[in-house]
């Protein structure tokens, strides 16, 4: 099949996709035929692709193009931009790149992206960059993820590894079989499985939950939001207090031991350290017992309620599920560690339909009953640089070099950064407190980006190169949940003056004497085919017969064979603890954990504990700002992608992200559905569309991220955003010394009606661009 086929599969992080192609234009995208739940955020693609914000050729922000390294960052956000070539603007990015390293060293560059810019294996984003800098000499990195770094450092804390976590998960059909209970902490949003990481060839989800439901499963949701569970589940909807998980937890495991429904034969053989624990939670240790009617005045659900739910959690096989969003408050190691152990006081980890799992919903392929396959990537080689940060640290990282930070039992210190690349991803999206980002992003003396679309991240750069979208390429995708091998064949030409990151990178290697050892002598097509072949090399290890590639490549997709059996997390360890050892220090569940105990963190103990969050509406600072903010995953993106779309814009009301808010607070305040609000704490403002809806319980505002930036003076911290960005309120702060995760969902802020003119919002407009 030509490489420019129409109807031609294509693939992305929310779908697999046929490709209606005219004239040299995408003009549709058709779901997969495999697909009986596709996604229609697709919808916003076609026609951004060559639209007003695609960017078209090489920018440089004016006063860097004159004066360098010394222009400073402050114009960074507001400036125009001037246009050059190519080569005029690969030089740039070469010299800056030996400039920095001779005179500062390689730890000097902050590499930044997120590994979504593309579902393919090849022209992956990230990989790209890093094997570029690696070959270089290296730079300083981040580690673990904004979606779930808590749960990153917390769960192989506890279990050895972060199996449950992004795969390994108990799948469907076992929860099915389990015909019991599950309590989801933080539900399984629907709205989030529409995407999932490498990609996704069939939603699944949906019949997952409804094969649970036709079998009898019983679902309970607790947390703020009603839209967290599908209406189909039927769930029982329980509205505690934002980031009181923990406190829940620990009433649900006093009332199993006041009541004698725990399993201490499991404690006794699969876990470690319950009686290190069992004083904190009867109350012998500090005068005060969690029991329900403790949790009770913590979370505000009525102490009978607490009780009652453990009860059915013992009288049930019982499926623990707990949110990634549970994970992003303060002190978000908590909840997960508590999970874990009540799922082993309640003995059932390891049978069909019991013990925890995380995740579930939050991307598409978690539980999804497909084999597990090890599919291959793009070698990013060696990074002879270690400094590092934790990935939420990077405004503290700018505007603190060589201040010290603890993370996971060691203490580090943050490099003196004088030069961002960043290829995928954008920061101005998923960072929090952006007003001090704006800040922080002023300190480093280049900034280069690689983007498709003059999104905020672009706006905020010295030099942008312009990138391809996934559909002006080749590629392969794949998950290791998803079950499926897709072809990305390229639907269009690129658009303007775009480049593959993969080419742009080879270039500068070129002007670096590493072009060969960056490319390896292969062509796209080369390294597609390359990428293939080791992914049937380790198929006929497993007996799995992949077919040629030519073959392969003119059908669109190859499917792994079919489980025989679902898979049950830990069901191994259950059979044999001794064989299926966890790799702890006590090859069991660590309730108590002495490695953790030993770091002395007053933030993360030994065992896990209710630890009052910086900002909640049981805290004194409810009484100036007393709406708790979440700010989730947005239903009709993902991320920011495609926010200029039209599937995302038709959805704004007043223009803006639509701010979900209770009847009883709506009218307290004189706000009707439609209105423009402003949204403000100390940290800052934004403008958003009220929707009055019963959805959200009382005290809480639902703001999705993925909004566009769009500051009414770009470049000046403080200023309002004009958009929706509920990142402009939200706090800047790590969970605790162990993990240093992001804290997201802690934040209080206040709202009101707008009076007077609207602002008009600029960021659908692109920047002022000069010609030389």
């Amino acid at each position: 099949m030509p490489q420019d086929a129409a109807f031609a599969t294509t693939a992305t992080h929310w779908g697999t996709y046929r490709s209606e192609v005219r004239d040299g234009r995408l003009v549709g995208l058709h779901p997969f035929e495999l697909d009986g739940d596709p996604s229609p955020i697709a919808r916003s693609v076609p026609p951004t692709l060559d639209g007003p914000l695609r960017i078209r050729g090489p920018m440089v922000r004016r006063s860097w193009l004159a004066r360098r390294e010394r222009a400073g960052g402050e114009g960074r956000g507001g400036e125009p931009f001037v246009e050059v070539g190519w080569d005029t603007a690969l030089d740039l990015v070469a010299g800056e790149l030996a400039r920095v390293r001779e005179t500062f060293g390689s730890r000097a560059i902050y590499a930044g992206s997120y590994g979504w810019a593309s579902a393919g294996r090849f022209h992956h984003a990230q990989s790209q960059m890093r094997r570029f800098l690696n070959l270089g000499g290296g730079y300083t990195r981040s580690v673990n993820a904004y979606s779930y770094a808590a749960a990153q450092v917390i769960v192989p804390r506890v279990i050895g590894d972060p199996r449950g976590l992004l795969d390994d998960h108990t799948q469907w059909p076992a929860i099915a079989e389990g015909r019991g209970l599950v309590v989801m902490f933080g539900g399984m949003p629907m709205k989030n499985a529409q995407v999932h990481s490498g990609g996704v060839s069939r939603h699944t989800v949906r019949e997952g939950l409804e094969q649970c439901k036709a079998a009898g499963v019983e679902f309970v949701l607790v947390g703020p939001l009603r839209s967290d569970a599908a209406d189909f589940l039927g769930a029982e909807w329980l509205t505690p207090l934002p980031n009181t998980d923990a406190a829940i937890m620990l009433g649900l495991a006093h009332t199993l031991v006041a009541e004698g429904l725990h399993d201490r034969a499991f404690l006794d053989r699969y876990a470690e350290g319950f009686d290190r624990f069992l004083p904190y939670l009867m109350g012998t240790a500090d005068g005060q017992p969690k029991d329900a009617e403790w949790a009770a005045a913590i979370c505000g659900l009525p102490a009978d309620t607490i009780r009652g739910l453990a009860r059915r959690m013992a009288a049930k096989r019982t499926m623990i599920s707990v949110g990634w969003s549970v994970q992003r408050g303060d002190h978000g190691e908590q909840p997960y560690w508590l999970a874990i152990t009540l799922a082993a006081m309640l003995g059932q980890i390891g049978l069909a339909g019991g013990g925890f799992g995380f995740g579930y919903a939050d991307m598409n392929g978690q539980g999804n009953p497909v084999r597990a396959f090890p599919w291959p990537s793009l070698p990013q080689g060696i990074n002879p640089v270690k400094d590092f940060i934790p990935v939420a640290r990077i405004a503290d990282m700018l505007l603190n070099p060589g201040a010290a930070f603890d993370f996971d039992g060691g203490r580090f210190a943050y490099p003196d950064i004088r030069m961002v690349y960043w290829v995928g991803g954008n920061p101005f999206h998923h960072h929090q407190d952006l007003n001090r980002l704006v800040r922080a992003w002023q300190r480093p003396e280049t900034v280069v980006v690689h983007e498709q679309f003059w999104n905020p991240l672009a706006r905020h750069a010295d030099i942008v190169l312009p990138a391809t979208t996934p559909f002006e390429r080749n590629d392969l995708s794949c998950a290791g949940n998803d079950g499926h091998l897709v072809a990305m064949h390229r639907a269009i030409a690129p658009v303007g003056g775009a480049r593959n990151d993969h080419d742009a990178f080879a270039d500068l290697a070129d002007r670096l004497g590493l072009r060969d050892a960056f490319t390896e002598g292969r062509t796209e097509m080369d390294w597609v085919r390359h990428l293939y072949a080791v992914a049937r090399q380790r198929g006929a290890r497993l007996d799995i017969d992949f077919p040629e590639f030519d073959a392969f490549w003119e059908k669109g997709w190859f499917a792994l064979p079919a489980v025989e059996r679902p898979h049950i997390l830990m069901a191994d360890f259950r059979a044999d603890p001794v064989a299926a050892r966890l790799p702890t220090p006590s090859g069991r569940i660590e309730i108590h954990s002495a490695a953790i105990e030993s770091f002395g963190y007053d933030d993360c103990p030994g065992h896990p504990v209710w630890l009052e969050p910086a900002e909640w509406l049981g805290g004194a600072g409810a009484a100036r700002h007393p709406l708790h903010l979440i700010s989730n995953q947005p239903d009709r993106k993902l991320h920011s992608q495609y926010d200029h779309g039209p599937y995302c814009r038709e959805a704004k009301v007043a223009g803006r992200e639509a701010l979900w808010i209770n009847p009883a607070d709506a009218a307290s305040r004189g706000i009707a559905t439609g209105d423009l609000v402003r949204v403000f704490n100390d940290r800052g403002a934004c403008l958003a569309g009220a929707v009055v809806t019963d959805a959200v319980m009382p005290r809480v505002l639902q703001l999705p991220t993925g909004s566009w930036f769009d500051p009414a003076e770009p470049g000046v911290p403080g200023s309002l955003d004009r958009h929706g960005n509920p990142n402009v309120l939200t706090l800047d702060k790590p969970t605790s010394k162990l993990a240093q995760a992001p804290v997201a969902m802690t934040c209080l802020v206040e709202v009101e009606r707008w009076e007077g003119p609207a602002p008009a919002v600029g960021i659908f407009d692109p920047p002022v661009i000069e010609q030389v």
